[in-house]
């Protein structure tokens, strides 16, 4: 199972219906649940804490936890769908705008950067979305992913 967790809100018509456009394109084991956390109405370091804290509820002992973060570390396509196919129960989670805590970071089993800089937490769901999508693609020698 695939289970992607988000702080935020669906906001953006746009970014929604192409994230759903993707989202209908996947088959298991990359068809992924979608869970939405609402984000804090705090500020800072005890918004990370809230929103950190609702995140973990939502993680199972057994889950490989993928933590999506700037300081991470990053792979190609292809090494991305190897990840997603040798691990079961995998959980991706994108937090708030303030991060996450240092509890969560520990509990992420890798913490994966989509790029060197910041986007807003909408368009990072559609970026995840279209590699989980094309995760798929390669895993099944699909062309839609070119090397």
């Amino acid at each position: 199972m695939l289970k992607i967790l988000a702080v935020g809100k669906r906001y953006d018509r746009n970014l929604v219906d192409a994230i759903e456009d993707y989202q209908k394109r996947l088959r298991a084991p990359f068809n992924a649940e979608w869970v939405l956390i609402q984000y804090s109405t705090k500020n800072g370091d005890e918004a990370r804490q809230d929103e950190s804290e609702r995140l973990l509820e939502h993680i199972k002992p057994n889950d490989y936890v993928i933590l999506l973060d700037e300081r991470g570390d990053q792979l190609t396509s292809p090494a991305f769908s190897r990840l997603l196919v040798n691990h079961n129960d995998v959980t991706i989670v994108i937090g708030g705008a303030y991060g996450v805590n240092d509890e969560m970071r520990r509990r992420a089993n890798v913490m994966l950067s989509i790029s060197n800089m910041v986007f807003p937490h909408q368009l990072v769901r559609l970026i995840l979305i279209e590699q989980i999508y094309r995760a798929q693609a390669i895993y099944l020698n699909h062309p839609y992913h070119h090397e």
